[in-house]
């Protein structure tokens, strides 16, 4: 895809996003909202997999660290093919298969189940050292939140991955600096999160996380970097393409009733537009 039609397709998963969250009455839409863009590139273009064969062996893997934004993850796996869109509307409903968070055993493209916050990287971790140790060429990917970061676990994680030189690992941080209690640099500033990869030991790169020039050469860097893990800092706005809810921490873990969601739809439906005209 180009860059015009990778933006109409993120606009596409941002519709779902919300759908999604609306239908539902719960779900967070702000992170996922924040993370649309890297989401169609790793899929549409980055990640080597086949929606009709979600296990292939040599597949690329992906783990979303941050689980709770699951609407993100299920609106793009449907829109690539995995299962129906019209599913979106089911999300945390009894007896869907699109559960709060991201089920394996239940949900088509999922490779990890994942949420407590912390734990995702050190499964990435685990699967890129896999890939090594039995000689196999898949690459790993992982997103998280700059929130999550603040947890201990990702650290020993990334300081595994640095020491054992996992080049076939790439680890993706949402960088919106919102969490659930306000601002992350006012909760527990990770800062500078670019620096403290560096400490241990991965291949560092900033970019603005929706600019798709920025993400393509970006990915392409990581492919290129050899004996080293690479970390995608990618500076988001939470909320991204609905304008009530972009920078609003309230919007981390809130539903929009139907005025809402009418509104956000409006927005998301003029930014197609606009796409469209050029």
């Amino acid at each position: 895809m180009d860059t015009l039609e990778l933006k109409k397709q993120a606009n596409e998963i941002r519709k779902g996003i919300v759908t999604a969250v609306h239908s539902a009455k719960s779900g967070h839409p702000g992170g996922s909202l924040s993370a649309a863009d890297i989401f169609t590139y790793l899929y549409f273009e980055e990640m080597n997999i086949d929606p009709k064969n979600p296990k292939k062996e040599d597949r690329d893997r992906f783990v979303l660290s941050k689980g709770h934004v699951a609407p993100a993850y299920y609106s793009t796996l449907a829109h690539r093919g995995y299962f129906p869109v019209e599913d979106l509307t089911t999300l945390r409903k009894v007896g869907s298969y699109l559960q709060g968070h991201p089920d394996m055993k239940g949900t088509p493209g999922v490779d990890m189940s994942s949420g407590s916050l912390g734990q995702g990287i050190s499964v990435a971790v685990g699967m890129a050292l896999s890939a090594k140790m039995s000689g196999e060429d898949y690459r790993v990917y992982t997103l998280l939140g700059d929130g999550e970061i603040q947890e201990g676990q990702v650290w020993e994680a990334s300081m595994f991955a640095g020491f054992r030189k996992l080049d076939n690992l790439v680890v993706i941080v949402d960088n919106n600096n919102l969490q659930i209690d306000g601002n992350v640099d006012q909760v527990c500033s990770p800062y500078p999160i670019d620096e403290k990869f560096k400490a241990f030991n991965f291949h560092v790169i900033n970019i603005d996380a929706h600019d798709f020039e920025q993400i393509k050469s970006a990915f392409e860097e990581a492919r290129n970097t050899k004996g080293m893990p690479t970390a995608i800092i990618a500076k988001s706005v939470k909320g991204k393409g609905v304008s009530f809810m972009e920078n609003q921490a309230k919007w981390h873990g809130s539903a929009p009733n139907d005025e809402q969601f009418e509104e956000a739809m409006k927005d998301l439906e003029k930014v197609g537009a606009e796409l469209c005209q050029k």
